[in-house]
C-alpha cells in the first residue's frame, strides 16, 4: 500500500486520526463489534433448526408457545398441512427473511432521525435482550425472535454504512476495508457454532442461546467505549461532500441499477442460505460424520465450515484481484457478482452428485462428510465474489443522503431470498434429495444468466458513478 494512502486524511468529523495497518483505527473497532454480533447471531442460528425439530415443536413443548397457533395456521393456509420439519423450515425462513427486511426500515430511521451510532447501540441492546429471552423462557420463543429481528434492523445497515464513512469517496482502500470487515463477520460466524453449538448440543439448547447473548453484550461494550474512533453520521458527511452529477449516472439511475442488482442477489441468498436450513438435516440424517473412525463430528460444527473458508481464502481472493488489476484484467464489480452466482449453482450440483452416489437418501448408504467440504468450497468462493463486493458497491453508488436506506435495500434482497429458503425447504421431505439440490442449483444458475444478460447497462451506470 502506498504511503499517501496510508496517511490520507480522514473524512471531515472523524475525531481520531490514528491508523492501523494503513486503515483508520475505526475500522478495527467496527470489525471487533461485528465479530461479536455475528458470534451472537450465528451461534443462535446454528442451533435454531435442530432446536425446533428435536425439542421446541414436539408435543410437550409446542403447546406453550406464544403466537404459535395463529402462525402455523397462516403457514398451512398457504401450503397445506405441515410436518414438524416443514413447519421448522417455514419459521426459519420467515425469521431469517425478516432479519434482512428490517434493515431497510432501520436504515431509513437512522438516516432521518437516529444517526448510525445510536441505531447500532439500540440494535445491539434489542438483540441481546432477545438472546437472553431464548435462554430464560421457552414459551416466548417467537417474541424473542421478534426482538432479534428488530435489533438487527437497526444494527446491520448502520454498521456497514460506517465502514464506508471512514473513507473519502474515491479512496481505493474502501473495497479492501469491506473485505477485512467481511473476514471479521466470518470470524464470529466460524467460532460461534463451535462454541454455542457444542454447548447447546451437549448441555441444553438454552445454554447455547445464553452464550450467544453474552457475545452480543461484548460487542455493545466495545462499540460504546470506542465512539471517539468512529466516523460521523452520514448526514454530516453528506453536507461536507460535493454531490456528483455525472451525465447518465443521476441518483435515479443509480437507485434503479442497485435495485436491479439486488433483485438477482435474491436468488443467490435463496440458494446460499439453505446451508442453515435443510443442509443441517442433510448432515444429520444423510452424512457419515465419522472422522476417520476416531470420533463423530457434531452436526452444528458444519455451520462453521463456510466461515472458516472465508477466513482462509479471502487473502487469496484479494491477491488474485490485485494481480488481475495490475495486469488490467480485473473483473468489474458486476462481473464478480455473476461469477458468485455461478459458483453458488455449482455448489448445489455437488450436493446433487453426493445424493446420487449414495442411493439418493434411500437407505443404501450415507455420503462422506468430505462431500460437505466439496459443497462449501465453491459456495464460499461465490460468496466472496458477491457479498463483500455488493456491500462496497452499495456504499459507493448510493446517493450520499440515502446510504443507510440503500444499504437496507441490499439487505432486503436477503429478506426475499430467505423467505424463499423456507418455502423451498417445505419440499425437502417430498422428493429425492438429488432433485431437491438440483432445484436449488437451477435457481442460482438462472439468476446468473439473467444478471449476465443485463451486464452492459448496469456496469455503465456503476462506472459513471465511481469514476
Amino acid at each position: 500500500m502506498s504511503a499517501d494512502l496510508a496517511m490520507a486524511e480522514p473524512p471531515l468529523g472523524v475525531r481520531s486520526t490514528r491508523s492501523l495497518f494503513g486503515h483508520p483505527i475505526g475500522l478495527t473497532v467496527l470489525v471487533a463489534t461485528e465479530i461479536w454480533e455475528r458470534f451472537a447471531y450465528y451461534g443462535m442460528r446454528a442451533l435454531l433448526i435442530l432446536y425446533m425439530t428435536q425439542q421446541l415443536l414436539l408435543a410437550g413443548h409446542v403447546e406453550s408457545l406464544v403466537f404459535f397457533a395463529p402462525l402455523k395456521a397462516t403457514f398451512e393456509s398457504m401450503y397445506g398441512p405441515l410436518s414438524v420439519q416443514a413447519t421448522a423450515s417455514q419459521i426459519y425462513g420467515l425469521y431469517t427473511a425478516l432479519v434482512y427486511f428490517t434493515p431497510l426500515i432501520g436504515g431509513l430511521i437512522a438516516d432521518r432521525y437516529l444517526g448510525q451510532r445510536r441505531a447500532v447501540m439500540l440494535g445491539a441492546i434489542l438483540m441481546a435482550a432477545g438472546e437472553f429471552m431464548l435462554f430464560a423462557a421457552e414459551p416466548l420463543f417467537l417474541p424473542a425472535l421478534l426482538l432479534i429481528i428488530a435489533g438487527n434492523g437497526f444494527f446491520k445497515p448502520n454498521i456497514s454504512t460506517q465502514i464506508g464513512n471512514l473513507y473519502a469517496p474515491n479512496d481505493s482502500r474502501r473495497d479492501r476495508a469491506f473485505s477485512v470487515f467481511y473476514v471479521g463477520i466470518n470470524i464470529g460466524a466460524a467460532v460461534s457454532p463451535l462454541v454455542c453449538g457444542t454447548i447447546g448440543e451437549v448441555y441444553g439448547w438454552n445454554w447455547g442461546f445464553l452464550v450467544a447473548g453474552i457475545g452480543m453484550v461484548a460487542g455493545l461494550v466495545i462499540f460504546t467505549l470506542s465512539s471517539k474512533m468512529l466516523p460521523p453520521d452520514s448526514r454530516k458527511l453528506a453536507e461536507s461532500r460535493p454531490v456528483k452529477n455525472t451525465p447518465g449516472a443521476s441518483d435515479t439511475s443509480a437507485i434503479l441499477t442497485l435495485i436491479t442488482v439486488a433483485f438477482f442477489v435474491i436468488f443467490f441468498w435463496a440458494a446460499f442460505e439453505q446451508k442453515g436450513n435443510v443442509f443441517p438435516l442433510w448432515v444429520r440424517d444423510y452424512t457419515d460424520r465419522s472422522f476417520f473412525g476416531l470420533f463423530d463430528l457434531k452436526t452444528t460444527w458444519f455451520q462453521s465450515g463456510n466461515a472458516m473458508m472465508i477466513i482462509i481464502f479471502t487473502p487469496f481472493v484479494v491477491r488474485i484481484w490485485s494481480k488481475l488489476e495490475a495486469a488490467g484484467k480485473e473483473p468489474t464489480t458486476i462481473a464478480k457478482m455473476i461469477i458468485g452466482l455461478g459458483l453458488a449453482s455449482l455448489s448445489y450440483l455437488v450436493l446433487a452428485l453426493a445424493a446420487l452416489t449414495t442411493g439418493d437418501g434411500d437407505g443404501h448408504g450415507k455420503a462422506s462428510w468430505l462431500w460437505c467440504l466439496a459443497y462449501l468450497f465453491p459456495l464460499t468462493i461465490g460468496e466472496l465474489c458477491l457479498s463483500p463486493i455488493g456491500l462496497s458497491l452499495f456504499s459507493k453508488v448510493s446517493p450520499a443522503k440515502m446510504v443507510s436506506m440503500m444499504m437496507g435495500v441490499w439487505f432486503t434482497a436477503s429478506f426475499f431470498g430467505n423467505y424463499l429458503v423456507g418455502a423451498i425447504g417445505t419440499l425437502w421431505e417430498k422428493m429425492p434429495k438429488s432433485e431437491f439440490w438440483l432445484i436449488v442449483a437451477a435457481l442460482a444458475g438462472a439468476a446468473c444468466l439473467g444478471l449476465a444478460l443485463l451486464y452492459r447497462p448496469l456496469q455503465r451506470v456503476v462506472h459513471a458513478r465511481t469514476n
